[in-house]
Protein backbone atom coordinates (compact mmCIF):
# COMPACT_ATOMS: atom_id res chain seq x y z
CA UNK A 1 0.00 0.00 0.00
CA UNK A 2 1.32 3.43 -0.90
CA UNK A 3 1.39 5.45 2.34
CA UNK A 4 1.19 8.73 0.43
CA UNK A 5 -2.14 7.70 -1.05
CA UNK A 6 -3.90 7.13 2.28
CA UNK A 7 -6.83 9.38 2.98
CA UNK A 8 -7.17 11.05 6.36
CA UNK A 9 -9.93 9.60 8.50
CA UNK A 10 -12.68 11.44 10.40
CA UNK A 11 -15.04 9.78 12.90
CA UNK A 12 -18.46 11.09 13.93
CA UNK A 13 -18.95 10.39 17.64
CA UNK A 14 -21.85 11.12 19.97
CA UNK A 15 -24.59 9.72 22.13
CA UNK A 16 -27.64 8.17 20.41
CA UNK A 17 -30.08 10.28 18.43
CA UNK A 18 -28.10 13.52 18.21
CA UNK A 19 -28.04 13.45 14.40
CA UNK A 20 -24.79 11.62 13.60
CA UNK A 21 -26.25 9.73 10.65
CA UNK A 22 -27.93 12.85 9.28
CA UNK A 23 -24.56 14.64 9.41
CA UNK A 24 -22.85 11.66 7.76
CA UNK A 25 -25.37 11.67 4.89
CA UNK A 26 -25.04 15.43 4.50
CA UNK A 27 -21.24 15.34 4.32
CA UNK A 28 -20.98 12.46 1.85
CA UNK A 29 -23.86 13.81 -0.24
CA UNK A 30 -26.02 10.68 -0.35
CA UNK A 31 -28.18 8.68 2.01
CA UNK A 32 -26.03 5.81 3.22
CA UNK A 33 -26.87 5.73 6.92
CA UNK A 34 -30.51 5.24 7.91
CA UNK A 35 -31.89 8.36 9.60
CA UNK A 36 -34.70 7.74 12.09
CA UNK A 37 -35.78 9.20 15.42
CA UNK A 38 -35.45 5.84 17.19
CA UNK A 39 -32.26 5.83 19.32
CA UNK A 40 -29.58 3.28 18.51
CA UNK A 41 -30.29 2.77 14.82
CA UNK A 42 -26.67 2.84 13.66
CA UNK A 43 -25.02 -0.16 15.30
CA UNK A 44 -22.19 -0.79 12.85
CA UNK A 45 -19.46 1.47 11.59
CA UNK A 46 -20.30 2.90 8.19
CA UNK A 47 -17.68 4.56 6.04
CA UNK A 48 -17.65 6.64 2.87
CA UNK A 49 -15.42 9.17 1.14
CA UNK A 50 -16.28 12.84 1.70
CA UNK A 51 -15.06 15.02 -1.18
CA UNK A 52 -16.86 18.25 -0.35
CA UNK A 53 -13.88 20.01 1.25
CA UNK A 54 -10.46 20.98 -0.09
CA UNK A 55 -9.06 17.56 0.82
CA UNK A 56 -11.04 14.28 0.54
CA UNK A 57 -11.22 12.14 3.65
CA UNK A 58 -12.78 8.91 4.87
CA UNK A 59 -15.78 9.60 7.09
CA UNK A 60 -16.97 7.10 9.71
CA UNK A 61 -20.46 7.03 11.20
CA UNK A 62 -20.56 5.09 14.46
CA UNK A 63 -23.24 3.72 16.73
CA UNK A 64 -24.11 5.82 19.77
CA UNK A 65 -21.29 5.09 22.21
CA UNK A 66 -23.69 5.00 25.13
CA UNK A 67 -26.06 2.90 23.09
CA UNK A 68 -29.75 2.54 23.80
CA UNK A 69 -31.61 -0.66 23.12
CA UNK A 70 -30.68 -4.27 23.76
CA UNK A 71 -28.15 -4.56 26.58
CA UNK A 72 -26.03 -7.27 24.98
CA UNK A 73 -25.45 -5.08 21.94
CA UNK A 74 -24.36 -2.03 23.92
CA UNK A 75 -20.83 -3.30 24.63
CA UNK A 76 -20.30 -4.23 20.98
CA UNK A 77 -21.61 -0.86 19.79
CA UNK A 78 -19.22 0.92 22.15
CA UNK A 79 -16.26 -1.23 21.06
CA UNK A 80 -17.08 -0.59 17.42
CA UNK A 81 -17.23 3.18 17.96
CA UNK A 82 -14.01 3.12 19.96
CA UNK A 83 -12.34 1.25 17.10
CA UNK A 84 -13.27 4.08 14.73
CA UNK A 85 -11.98 6.56 17.31
CA UNK A 86 -8.58 4.86 17.47
CA UNK A 87 -8.17 4.72 13.70
CA UNK A 88 -9.24 8.31 13.03
CA UNK A 89 -7.20 11.48 12.61
CA UNK A 90 -10.01 13.85 13.63
CA UNK A 91 -13.16 13.48 15.76
CA UNK A 92 -16.46 15.24 15.19
CA UNK A 93 -18.17 15.20 18.60
CA UNK A 94 -21.88 15.75 17.86
CA UNK A 95 -24.30 17.06 20.50
CA UNK A 96 -27.99 18.00 20.34
CA UNK A 97 -28.46 21.76 20.63
CA UNK A 98 -32.18 21.46 21.32
CA UNK A 99 -31.79 18.88 24.08
CA UNK A 100 -29.02 20.85 25.75
CA UNK A 101 -25.96 19.62 27.60
CA UNK A 102 -26.50 16.20 29.16
CA UNK A 103 -24.40 14.24 31.70
CA UNK A 104 -23.67 11.70 28.97
CA UNK A 105 -22.21 14.49 26.80
CA UNK A 106 -19.93 15.54 29.68
CA UNK A 107 -18.78 11.96 30.30
CA UNK A 108 -18.18 11.42 26.61
CA UNK A 109 -16.19 14.65 26.38
CA UNK A 110 -13.80 13.39 29.07
CA UNK A 111 -13.43 10.07 27.23
CA UNK A 112 -12.67 11.76 23.90
CA UNK A 113 -10.02 14.05 25.40
CA UNK A 114 -8.07 10.97 26.48
CA UNK A 115 -7.62 10.08 22.81
CA UNK A 116 -5.50 13.21 22.31
CA UNK A 117 -6.97 13.57 18.84
CA UNK A 118 -8.11 16.88 17.33
CA UNK A 119 -11.78 17.34 18.24
CA UNK A 120 -14.45 19.55 16.73
CA UNK A 121 -17.55 20.01 18.89
CA UNK A 122 -20.51 20.01 16.49
CA UNK A 123 -23.69 21.46 17.98
CA UNK A 124 -26.45 20.03 15.78
CA UNK A 125 -30.11 21.00 15.31
CA UNK A 126 -29.38 24.74 15.32
CA UNK A 127 -31.91 25.23 12.55
CA UNK A 128 -31.98 29.04 12.42
CA UNK A 129 -30.51 32.20 13.95
CA UNK A 130 -32.98 32.12 16.83
CA UNK A 131 -31.47 28.81 17.99
CA UNK A 132 -27.87 30.11 18.05
CA UNK A 133 -28.09 30.97 21.74
CA UNK A 134 -28.68 27.28 22.52
CA UNK A 135 -25.11 26.49 21.49
CA UNK A 136 -23.60 28.67 24.23
CA UNK A 137 -24.40 26.06 26.89
CA UNK A 138 -21.85 23.70 25.36
CA UNK A 139 -18.97 26.15 25.96
CA UNK A 140 -18.76 24.48 29.37
CA UNK A 141 -17.24 21.40 27.73
CA UNK A 142 -14.09 23.43 27.07
CA UNK A 143 -13.44 22.60 23.42
CA UNK A 144 -11.57 25.14 21.32
CA UNK A 145 -13.27 24.31 18.03
CA UNK A 146 -17.09 24.64 18.17
CA UNK A 147 -19.34 24.78 15.08
CA UNK A 148 -23.14 25.18 15.12
CA UNK A 149 -24.95 23.32 12.33
CA UNK A 150 -28.23 21.87 11.21
CA UNK A 151 -27.51 18.64 9.37
CA UNK A 152 -31.15 18.35 8.35
CA UNK A 153 -31.28 21.83 6.80
CA UNK A 154 -27.69 22.00 5.48
CA UNK A 155 -26.93 24.93 7.77
CA UNK A 156 -23.33 25.56 8.84
CA UNK A 157 -21.95 22.58 6.87
CA UNK A 158 -19.56 24.76 4.85
CA UNK A 159 -18.17 26.26 8.07
CA UNK A 160 -17.69 22.78 9.49
CA UNK A 161 -15.85 21.61 6.37
CA UNK A 162 -13.59 24.66 6.61
CA UNK A 163 -12.60 23.74 10.17
CA UNK A 164 -12.07 20.11 9.16
CA UNK A 165 -9.78 21.17 6.31
CA UNK A 166 -7.66 23.19 8.75
CA UNK A 167 -7.28 20.32 11.22
CA UNK A 168 -6.80 17.38 8.85
CA UNK A 169 -3.27 16.04 8.47
CA UNK A 170 -1.79 15.51 5.04
CA UNK A 171 -2.51 12.05 3.57
CA UNK A 172 1.05 10.92 4.30
CA UNK A 173 0.63 11.74 8.01
CA UNK A 174 -2.77 10.10 8.52
CA UNK A 175 -3.40 7.19 10.85
CA UNK A 176 -2.86 3.75 9.31
CA UNK A 177 -6.16 2.19 8.29
CA UNK A 178 -5.91 -1.48 7.33
CA UNK A 179 -9.51 -1.51 6.18
CA UNK A 180 -8.93 1.09 3.48
CA UNK A 181 -7.36 0.07 0.19
CA UNK A 182 -5.61 2.49 -2.10
CA UNK A 183 -6.12 2.45 -5.86
CA UNK A 184 -3.72 0.26 -7.83
CA UNK A 185 -2.51 0.48 -11.38
CA UNK A 186 -2.81 -2.26 -13.94
CA UNK A 187 -0.03 -3.44 -16.21
CA UNK A 188 -1.09 -0.86 -18.75
CA UNK A 189 -1.02 1.93 -16.19
CA UNK A 190 -4.81 2.32 -15.96
CA UNK A 191 -6.06 3.32 -12.54
CA UNK A 192 -8.11 0.46 -11.06
CA UNK A 193 -10.10 2.42 -8.49
CA UNK A 194 -13.18 0.24 -8.29
CA UNK A 195 -13.14 -2.78 -5.96
CA UNK A 196 -15.42 -5.74 -6.55
CA UNK A 197 -18.67 -4.95 -4.70
CA UNK A 198 -20.06 -8.05 -2.97
CA UNK A 199 -23.47 -7.88 -1.26
CA UNK A 200 -23.94 -10.37 1.57
CA UNK A 201 -27.69 -11.00 1.68
CA UNK A 202 -30.08 -13.30 3.47
CA UNK A 203 -32.79 -13.61 6.09
CA UNK A 204 -32.15 -12.15 9.56
CA UNK A 205 -29.76 -14.08 11.79
CA UNK A 206 -28.37 -16.48 9.17
CA UNK A 207 -24.79 -15.32 9.80
CA UNK A 208 -24.14 -12.51 7.31
CA UNK A 209 -22.09 -10.38 9.68
CA UNK A 210 -20.34 -13.46 11.08
CA UNK A 211 -19.25 -14.42 7.57
CA UNK A 212 -17.78 -10.97 6.91
CA UNK A 213 -15.96 -11.06 10.24
CA UNK A 214 -14.55 -14.47 9.35
CA UNK A 215 -13.43 -13.15 5.97
CA UNK A 216 -11.74 -9.97 7.17
CA UNK A 217 -10.68 -11.59 10.47
CA UNK A 218 -11.87 -8.70 12.58
CA UNK A 219 -14.99 -7.57 14.41
CA UNK A 220 -15.90 -4.79 11.99
CA UNK A 221 -19.51 -5.96 11.67
CA UNK A 222 -21.47 -6.47 14.89
CA UNK A 223 -22.50 -10.07 15.47
CA UNK A 224 -25.43 -10.85 17.74
CA UNK A 225 -28.06 -13.55 18.13
CA UNK A 226 -30.73 -10.85 17.93
CA UNK A 227 -32.37 -10.80 14.48
CA UNK A 228 -32.10 -7.48 12.68
CA UNK A 229 -28.84 -6.31 14.26
CA UNK A 230 -27.54 -4.89 10.98
CA UNK A 231 -30.07 -2.26 10.04
CA UNK A 232 -27.96 -0.32 7.55
CA UNK A 233 -26.11 -1.71 4.59
CA UNK A 234 -22.54 -1.44 5.86
CA UNK A 235 -19.65 -1.16 3.36
CA UNK A 236 -16.42 -2.88 4.43
CA UNK A 237 -13.27 -2.54 2.29
CA UNK A 238 -10.88 -5.46 2.15
CA UNK A 239 -7.74 -6.42 0.24
CA UNK A 240 -6.48 -9.95 -0.39
CA UNK A 241 -3.77 -11.30 -2.68
CA UNK A 242 -3.79 -8.12 -4.76
CA UNK A 243 -7.58 -8.19 -5.13
CA UNK A 244 -9.77 -5.38 -3.83
CA UNK A 245 -13.20 -6.08 -2.41
CA UNK A 246 -16.05 -4.06 -0.96
CA UNK A 247 -18.31 -6.24 1.19
CA UNK A 248 -21.81 -4.88 1.69
CA UNK A 249 -23.29 -6.29 4.90
CA UNK A 250 -27.04 -5.87 4.42
CA UNK A 251 -29.93 -5.88 6.83
CA UNK A 252 -31.71 -9.23 6.95
CA UNK A 253 -34.60 -9.41 4.50
CA UNK A 254 -37.87 -10.56 6.03
CA UNK A 255 -41.29 -11.00 4.49
CA UNK A 256 -42.85 -7.55 4.37
CA UNK A 257 -45.82 -8.75 6.42
CA UNK A 258 -43.50 -9.49 9.34
CA UNK A 259 -41.63 -6.22 9.52
CA UNK A 260 -41.80 -5.00 13.11
CA UNK A 261 -41.08 -1.32 12.52
CA UNK A 262 -40.58 1.35 9.90
CA UNK A 263 -36.82 1.01 10.48
CA UNK A 264 -36.96 -2.57 9.21
CA UNK A 265 -38.96 -1.43 6.17
CA UNK A 266 -36.12 0.98 5.36
CA UNK A 267 -33.58 -1.79 5.98
CA UNK A 268 -35.28 -4.14 3.53
CA UNK A 269 -35.36 -1.39 0.92
CA UNK A 270 -31.65 -0.75 1.55
CA UNK A 271 -30.85 -4.47 1.18
CA UNK A 272 -32.72 -4.59 -2.12
CA UNK A 273 -30.78 -1.55 -3.33
CA UNK A 274 -27.55 -3.22 -2.21
CA UNK A 275 -28.35 -6.15 -4.49
CA UNK A 276 -28.78 -3.76 -7.39
CA UNK A 277 -25.49 -1.91 -6.79
CA UNK A 278 -23.42 -5.05 -6.14
CA UNK A 279 -21.28 -6.80 -8.73
CA UNK A 280 -21.77 -10.13 -6.96
CA UNK A 281 -24.41 -11.30 -4.46
CA UNK A 282 -23.66 -13.92 -1.81
CA UNK A 283 -26.88 -15.48 -0.51
CA UNK A 284 -26.48 -16.91 2.99
CA UNK A 285 -28.73 -19.85 3.92
CA UNK A 286 -28.97 -21.25 7.45
CA UNK A 287 -28.34 -24.99 7.33
CA UNK A 288 -30.17 -25.54 10.61
CA UNK A 289 -33.43 -24.37 9.03
CA UNK A 290 -32.75 -25.24 5.38
CA UNK A 291 -33.96 -23.32 2.34
CA UNK A 292 -37.09 -21.37 3.28
CA UNK A 293 -39.65 -19.51 1.22
CA UNK A 294 -37.93 -16.27 2.17
CA UNK A 295 -34.58 -17.60 0.93
CA UNK A 296 -36.27 -18.30 -2.39
CA UNK A 297 -37.66 -14.77 -2.48
CA UNK A 298 -34.20 -13.28 -1.94
CA UNK A 299 -32.77 -15.58 -4.62
CA UNK A 300 -35.51 -14.28 -6.90
CA UNK A 301 -34.41 -10.69 -6.24
CA UNK A 302 -30.87 -11.64 -7.26
CA UNK A 303 -32.12 -13.36 -10.40
CA UNK A 304 -34.35 -10.42 -11.35
CA UNK A 305 -31.40 -8.05 -10.94
CA UNK A 306 -29.33 -10.32 -13.24
CA UNK A 307 -26.46 -10.44 -10.77
CA UNK A 308 -23.55 -12.81 -10.43
CA UNK A 309 -24.22 -15.02 -7.42
CA UNK A 310 -22.92 -17.48 -4.87
CA UNK A 311 -24.86 -19.45 -2.28
CA UNK A 312 -23.25 -20.13 1.10
CA UNK A 313 -24.85 -22.79 3.30
CA UNK A 314 -23.78 -21.51 6.71
CA UNK A 315 -23.59 -23.12 10.18
CA UNK A 316 -22.03 -26.32 8.89
CA UNK A 317 -20.50 -26.79 12.35
CA UNK A 318 -23.99 -27.31 13.79
CA UNK A 319 -25.07 -30.07 11.37
CA UNK A 320 -21.78 -31.72 10.41
CA UNK A 321 -21.97 -35.50 10.92
CA UNK A 322 -19.18 -37.49 12.53
CA UNK A 323 -18.95 -39.66 9.42
CA UNK A 324 -19.71 -39.24 5.75
CA UNK A 325 -19.04 -35.51 5.51
CA UNK A 326 -18.51 -35.51 1.74
CA UNK A 327 -21.71 -37.40 1.05
CA UNK A 328 -23.65 -35.06 3.35
CA UNK A 329 -22.23 -32.03 1.58
CA UNK A 330 -23.19 -33.45 -1.83
CA UNK A 331 -26.72 -34.07 -0.58
CA UNK A 332 -27.04 -30.58 0.90
CA UNK A 333 -25.81 -28.95 -2.32
CA UNK A 334 -28.18 -31.06 -4.45
CA UNK A 335 -31.13 -30.24 -2.21
CA UNK A 336 -30.32 -26.52 -2.36
CA UNK A 337 -30.05 -26.56 -6.15
CA UNK A 338 -33.40 -28.33 -6.37
CA UNK A 339 -35.16 -25.77 -4.17
CA UNK A 340 -33.51 -22.72 -5.76
CA UNK A 341 -33.53 -24.13 -9.28
CA UNK A 342 -33.98 -20.70 -10.88
CA UNK A 343 -30.57 -19.64 -9.48
CA UNK A 344 -28.92 -22.78 -10.80
CA UNK A 345 -25.93 -20.86 -12.15
CA UNK A 346 -24.78 -19.98 -8.61
CA UNK A 347 -22.06 -22.20 -7.09
CA UNK A 348 -22.89 -23.53 -3.61
CA UNK A 349 -20.42 -23.51 -0.72
CA UNK A 350 -20.97 -25.33 2.59
CA UNK A 351 -19.15 -23.41 5.34
CA UNK A 352 -19.13 -22.25 8.93
CA UNK A 353 -18.67 -18.55 9.60
CA UNK A 354 -18.30 -19.27 13.32
CA UNK A 355 -15.37 -21.70 12.96
CA UNK A 356 -14.07 -20.37 9.63
CA UNK A 357 -14.29 -23.80 8.00
CA UNK A 358 -14.27 -23.55 4.17
CA UNK A 359 -14.60 -19.73 4.29
CA UNK A 360 -11.34 -19.28 2.38
CA UNK A 361 -12.78 -21.33 -0.49
CA UNK A 362 -15.13 -18.42 -1.15
CA UNK A 363 -12.32 -16.47 -2.81
CA UNK A 364 -11.45 -19.33 -5.15
CA UNK A 365 -15.08 -19.39 -6.27
CA UNK A 366 -15.11 -15.61 -6.71
CA UNK A 367 -11.96 -15.81 -8.83
CA UNK A 368 -13.59 -18.49 -10.99
CA UNK A 369 -16.63 -16.24 -11.52
CA UNK A 370 -14.39 -13.29 -12.43
CA UNK A 371 -12.60 -15.35 -15.04
CA UNK A 372 -15.88 -16.65 -16.43
CA UNK A 373 -17.05 -13.05 -16.87
CA UNK A 374 -14.16 -12.38 -19.27
CA UNK A 375 -14.73 -15.51 -21.36
CA UNK A 376 -16.05 -15.23 -24.91
CA UNK A 377 -17.36 -17.77 -27.36
CA UNK A 378 -16.08 -16.96 -30.84
CA UNK A 379 -18.73 -15.93 -33.36
CA UNK A 380 -18.03 -18.87 -35.67
CA UNK A 381 -18.10 -21.38 -32.83
CA UNK A 382 -21.29 -19.82 -31.44
CA UNK A 383 -23.13 -19.95 -34.75
CA UNK A 384 -22.20 -23.60 -35.32
CA UNK A 385 -23.36 -24.34 -31.78
CA UNK A 386 -26.68 -22.53 -32.24
CA UNK A 387 -27.40 -24.22 -35.55
CA UNK A 388 -26.79 -27.60 -33.92
CA UNK A 389 -29.01 -26.65 -30.97
CA UNK A 390 -31.90 -25.58 -33.21
CA UNK A 391 -31.50 -28.66 -35.41
CA UNK A 392 -31.42 -31.13 -32.50
CA UNK A 393 -34.56 -29.68 -30.92
CA UNK A 394 -36.46 -27.24 -33.14
CA UNK A 395 -38.42 -24.44 -31.44
CA UNK A 396 -42.12 -25.15 -30.85
CA UNK A 397 -44.77 -23.77 -33.18
CA UNK A 398 -46.50 -20.62 -31.95
CA UNK A 399 -49.77 -19.83 -33.77
CA UNK A 400 -48.56 -21.68 -36.83
CA UNK A 401 -45.14 -20.03 -36.89
CA UNK A 402 -41.72 -21.24 -35.74
CA UNK A 403 -38.74 -19.27 -34.48
CA UNK A 404 -35.95 -19.11 -37.05
CA UNK A 405 -32.34 -18.24 -36.24
CA UNK A 406 -30.30 -16.31 -38.81
CA UNK A 407 -27.23 -15.28 -36.88
CA UNK A 408 -25.80 -15.21 -33.32
CA UNK A 409 -23.08 -13.15 -31.65
CA UNK A 410 -21.86 -12.53 -28.13
CA UNK A 411 -22.27 -8.92 -27.04
CA UNK A 412 -19.06 -6.90 -26.85
CA UNK A 413 -19.82 -6.09 -23.19
CA UNK A 414 -17.59 -8.97 -22.14
CA UNK A 415 -13.93 -8.37 -22.94
CA UNK A 416 -11.47 -11.03 -23.99
CA UNK A 417 -8.31 -11.67 -22.01
CA UNK A 418 -5.54 -14.20 -21.49
CA UNK A 419 -6.38 -17.00 -19.06
CA UNK A 420 -3.10 -16.49 -17.25
CA UNK A 421 -2.10 -13.85 -14.71
CA UNK A 422 -4.15 -11.75 -12.29
CA UNK A 423 -7.21 -9.84 -13.36
CA UNK A 424 -6.16 -6.20 -13.19
CA UNK A 425 -9.35 -4.47 -14.25
CA UNK A 426 -12.77 -5.97 -13.58
CA UNK A 427 -15.69 -5.34 -15.88
CA UNK A 428 -18.10 -5.48 -12.94
CA UNK A 429 -18.85 -9.15 -13.64
CA UNK A 430 -21.15 -8.34 -16.51
CA UNK A 431 -23.26 -11.37 -17.41
CA UNK A 432 -22.53 -12.84 -20.84
CA UNK A 433 -25.09 -11.60 -23.34
CA UNK A 434 -25.86 -13.47 -26.55
CA UNK A 435 -27.72 -11.65 -29.31
CA UNK A 436 -29.79 -13.88 -31.59
CA UNK A 437 -31.06 -12.42 -34.86
CA UNK A 438 -34.33 -14.15 -35.63
CA UNK A 439 -37.46 -13.79 -37.71
CA UNK A 440 -39.69 -12.75 -34.77
CA UNK A 441 -38.49 -12.48 -31.13
CA UNK A 442 -42.04 -13.05 -29.87
CA UNK A 443 -41.83 -16.69 -30.99
CA UNK A 444 -39.30 -17.62 -28.26
CA UNK A 445 -40.94 -19.46 -25.37
CA UNK A 446 -39.48 -19.45 -21.87
CA UNK A 447 -38.90 -23.19 -21.94
CA UNK A 448 -36.98 -22.97 -25.19
CA UNK A 449 -34.93 -20.06 -23.85
CA UNK A 450 -33.93 -22.27 -20.89
CA UNK A 451 -33.00 -25.05 -23.32
CA UNK A 452 -30.77 -22.68 -25.36
CA UNK A 453 -29.14 -21.36 -22.19
CA UNK A 454 -28.42 -24.91 -20.99
CA UNK A 455 -26.72 -25.80 -24.30
CA UNK A 456 -24.59 -22.65 -24.11
CA UNK A 457 -23.51 -23.67 -20.61
CA UNK A 458 -22.57 -27.10 -21.97
CA UNK A 459 -20.05 -25.31 -24.16
CA UNK A 460 -19.02 -22.72 -21.55
CA UNK A 461 -20.33 -23.06 -17.96
CA UNK A 462 -20.13 -19.36 -17.01
CA UNK A 463 -20.07 -20.35 -13.34
CA UNK A 464 -21.85 -17.88 -11.08
CA UNK A 465 -23.18 -15.75 -13.95
CA UNK A 466 -26.65 -15.46 -15.45
CA UNK A 467 -26.84 -15.77 -19.22
CA UNK A 468 -28.78 -13.08 -21.06
CA UNK A 469 -30.45 -13.94 -24.36
CA UNK A 470 -31.38 -10.89 -26.43
CA UNK A 471 -33.48 -11.52 -29.54
CA UNK A 472 -33.61 -9.02 -32.37
CA UNK A 473 -35.36 -9.01 -35.73
CA UNK A 474 -32.93 -9.63 -38.57
CA UNK A 475 -33.23 -6.05 -39.76
CA UNK A 476 -31.62 -4.69 -36.56
CA UNK A 477 -27.86 -4.33 -36.31
CA UNK A 478 -25.75 -5.57 -33.38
Amino acid sequence: MNAEAKLPSVAIIGRPNVGKSALFNRLVGRKIAIVHDQPGITRDRISAICSRGEQPFTLWDTGGIFGAGEKELTVQVRQTAEGALRESDLLLFVVDGKDGLSPIDSDLARTLRKSRKPIVLVVNKIDNDKHESLAAEFDALGFEQIVSISAEHNRGISDLLGVVDQLLPSPAQSVSQPSLVTPERSEGGTLNSQPLAIAIVGRPNVGKSSLINAIVQSERAIVSELPGTTRDSVDISYQRDGGRFLFIDTAGIRRRGKLSSSVEVFSVMRAERSIRRADLCVLIVDLTSGVTAQDKRIAGLIQEARKAALVVLNKWDLVKPKRGERQTIRELVAETREKIFFLNYAPVLVASARTGENVDRLFGMIDKIERAATTRIGTGVLNRLMRAVFAANPPPMVKGRRLKLFYAAQSAGTQDRSAKGPIHRREHLQPPEFVLFVNDPRLLSQSYARYVEARIRDAEPYSGLPIILTLRPRSQKL
